[in-house]
């Protein structure tokens, strides 16, 4: 009997080709997120009267959004290419309706940020500081509307390539990502906010960090070979450091963030470092599922196999 041929690719090289993206790019959706869970954070503490989480995560948001639009266009390599990305709108393009959504929410993020530095200036900044205070909640709560696609659409920007480890996590990676956002910018507002308005943030950040332990894991039994990147070399390193600070941020929210300053803290910067975490573990996971030709050849013979069972 001839013995089962192994598989191979061209000398070795990769059969899909990694992403061109740098290290800006998980950047970019981590603070992303970040501004995204904020502005929700922000409006519901404008409507419930907490008026020092309100500030933060307004400021949280401005100063993510910048970042975030920062490090965009630095991957970009001139300002423009963004602006070339808003001639057309094309439905079935994630990065399309992702730059359409990212120009819908950034002048509500933005107006409502910049009102709350007006409220630290002298006679809260003059005329144009006075009218931006009196169009901060519309202009906050329009930009909380549009919040979770920012969160959500760099999720099915990876999910949509032909990389293996991306594609392979299209069900649960939205949800990781959202959940991810939800648990930094809980974690932010801990950080920035007194104990005693930050019961919002604290929920916001424990539910977060529960919903995003749960979609990790589903996702890795999910993805099939692909889930070997997530447990090797950096991705490997990086999941798992995202796993034990959400963890231990999550506890020690729930044990001690209501009772200590320096435990509220403590704990949300873990929780945005374990978000951070997981947005660049996912990203050099798939990276590395590109890299290696049996992430594409082998579960497309699986595919392959159960067909021709079936049939």
């Amino acid at each position: 009997m001839v013995p089962d041929a192994e598989f191979t690719s061209y000398y070795g090289r990769p059969i899909v080709r990694p992403a061109p993206w740098k290290e800006e790019i998980p950047a970019y959706m981590f603070f992303g997120g970040l501004a995204a869970g904020s502005s929700l954070l922000a409006a519901g503490a404008d409507l419930t009267g907490r008026p020092a989480l309100r500030r933060v995560g307004r400021l949280g948001a401005l100063a993510a959004l910048g970042a975030s639009m920062f490090t965009l266009v630095h991957d970009l390599g001139r300002p423009e290419r963004f602006l070339n990305m808003m001639r057309v709108l094309k439905p079935t393009s994630p990065m399309s309706i992702g730059t359409w959504i990212l120009t819908a929410y950034g002048p509500g993020a933005g107006l409502a940020g910049a009102a709350e530095l007006a409220r630290m200036l002298p006679a809260q900044g003059g005329a144009i500081g006075r009218l931006a205070v009196a169009l901060a909640r519309p202009a906050g709560l329009a930009a909380a509307a549009v919040a979770p696609g920012v969160a959500a659409y760099t999720a099915v920007l990876l999910a949509d390539t032909a990389t293996p480890g991306w594609h392979s996590a299209y069900r649960e990676l939205p949800a990781l990502f959202v959940s991810s956002a939800a648990a930094a910018s809980g974690g932010l507002g801990m950080v920035g906010a007194p104990t005693s308005q930050a019961a919002p943030a604290r929920r916001l950040a424990v539910a977060g960090a529960a919903v995003e332990l749960v979609a990790e894991h589903q996702m890795e039994r999910s993805m099939g070979l692909s889930a070997e990147t997530l447990h090797a070399d950096r991705g490997g390193r990086l999941m798992a450091a995202a796993r034990w600070l959400t963890a231990g941020g999550a506890l020690g929210t729930l044990v001690l963030g209501r009772r200590s300053r320096a435990a509220a803290i403590a704990s949300g910067l873990a929780l945005m470092a374990g978000s951070a975490c997981t947005r660049f573990g996912v990203f050099e996971a798939g990276q590395a599922s590109a890299r290696d030709p049996k992430y594409t050849v082998v579960p497309q013979r699986e595919r392959l196999a159960r067909g021709t069972t079936a049939g």
